[in-house]
């Protein structure tokens, strides 16, 4: 019977344990606080029952996808930092948006 474990376990040391140093802990971080973006618009998406993204959720996004530049950057993927800049716009945008919002509201209350 051939040995299908062995090759896999190979492959697996080589991406996860000889690659790891910094930068690949940083994109872990970074993945961390993208991912925690879609665990809190879930959250406020339940307890609402109707979807929301609450600015935590831009926050998380911006947090997250700059620091997923700067590992696209330093790892030289091109397909990777054109995807995460890209984004950061978005994200600028729409905390700026909340941002204008607010102020709106808070000149209509004095």
């Amino acid at each position: 019977m051939p040995d299908v474990f062995g090759p896999l376990m190979t492959w697996l040391h080589q991406v996860f344990i000889l690659q790891f140093d910094g930068w690949v802990m940083l994109g872990f971080v970074a993945q961390f606080f993208f991912t925690m973006r879609f665990l809190v618009q879930w959250l406020a998406s339940e307890r609402a029952k109707r979807s929301v993204v609450p600015i935590a959720f831009w926050f998380f996004s911006l947090f997250g996808g700059s620091l997923l530049l700067i590992y696209a950057i330093v790892r030289r993927d091109p397909v990777f930092i054109a995807g995460q800049a890209m984004g950061l716009f978005i994200y600028i945008r729409n905390i700026w948006l909340i941002a204008n919002e607010r102020k709106a509201a808070m000149t209509k209350v004095d």
